[in-house]
């Protein structure tokens, strides 16, 4: 009988007499792998479309942990004075959740939110209801000042916030409280009715990455972003006030 038979037949005779069979008084503590660090220092969650390539990593609980030690967010992760901050090794703003912006309240109580209301208020002619109790407004005659043409259906609208929540967000205010959020959600002096399609173009940029297509209209706009932003007291990265500043200084030649 060769030594590999008599290595299996005593380890069979092991495992009937229970040897070997003890176990740890205490599993180790492991990390959860929720947040993956890889070796370039980029913190990668499960919504990171490069979390499954990631093989040689440290793992974190959350991307805040990750980002204390050091890590770094994925370009795109979050909108770009995220990013500043975290090379420049400054505090940075927490990641942007919408439903934190209450919007398109009815706070009078009249059925009609904030959006219906200034359909209402702004249209050039009578508007017509979509049902008889008058809460939503589905034709009128409406002006966009981002395409200079008139729109005579609700439906073709978006209410365009001038200064988009989630820039708003990542240039001061994060900190707000949540009733400071709805203010700036609702305030008139930032909402215009557009139409849709350029409203998500837009998206979230701010004017140093997107401008209305009505070239005469662009100055306008400028200066109505920047009287929302001077109204909440929110402030732009350096390299985007570099830009705005070339845009005023070309306004008023």
């Amino acid at each position: 009988m060769n030594i590999y038979k008599l290595l299996v037949i005593a380890c069979a005779l092991l495992l009937q007499t229970g040897c070997g069979s003890e176990q740890p008084d205490s599993e180790p503590t492991l990390t959860p792998v929720t947040v993956k660090k890889s070796s370039s220092g980029i913190c990668h969650d499960e919504t990171s479309a490069s979390y499954e390539r990631t093989k040689n990593f440290t793992a974190y609980d959350s991307i805040s942990s990750c980002v204390d030690s050091g890590g770094r967010l994925p370009k795109g992760r979050v909108n770009d004075p995220v990013n500043e901050a975290l090379e420049e090794g400054r505090d940075f703003v927490a990641l942007y959740d919408r439903s934190d912006w209450p919007h398109w309240s009815d706070d009078d109580g009249d059925c009609q939110n904030t959006r219906h209301e200034l359909l209402l208020t702004t249209s050039q002619t009578p508007v017509g209801f979509k049902t008889d109790n008058e809460c939503n407004v589905l034709t009128g005659s409406w002006y966009d000042p981002y395409s200079g043409e008139t729109v005579a259906d609700s439906i073709a609208l978006d209410l365009d916030h001038v200064v988009p929540l989630k820039w708003a967000h990542g240039h001061g205010g994060d900190k707000w409280s949540r009733e400071r959020k709805k203010q700036f959600a609702n305030d008139p002096d930032n909402l215009l009715l557009v139409q849709a399609s350029l409203n998500r173009q837009k998206g979230a940029k701010g004017p140093d990455e997107w401008m209305p297509p009505r070239h005469s209209y662009r100055c306008e706009y400028l200066r109505h972003f920047n009287t929302v932003m001077d109204k909440y007291e929110l402030t732009y990265i350096p390299s985007e006030k570099r830009i705005v500043d070339r845009m005023l200084h070309a306004c008023k030649s």
